[in-house]
């Protein structure tokens, strides 16, 4: 009986950084509410990901997790947004 995987997670994001040979950086940036004031916080993450696509820096990307690829990279590039 073959066991069915759980979704692997994706993120969307800015590419920050492509100068390195098949690796981007992705800020990826989310708001959520102040729990103590009234205001909308945006805080942001960057990842190393995984691309084999010509990327340019500040295009939006859609990201997936996967295995290790290196000691920093655990997400590649799916799709090019815009």
């Amino acid at each position: 009986m073959k066991t069915e995987r759980n979704p692997r997670k994706e993120k969307e994001g800015i590419v920050v950084s492509a100068k390195m040979q098949k690796t981007v950086t992705v800020r990826v940036d989310r708001t959520f509410s102040h729990p103590e004031y009234p205001k909308v916080v945006t805080r942001g993450k960057k990842y190393y990901a995984h691309c084999e696509m010509d990327v340019k820096e500040g295009q939006k990307v859609r990201i997936s997790e996967t295995r290790p690829i290196s000691k920093l990279k655990r997400w590649r590039v799916v799709e090019v947004i815009a």
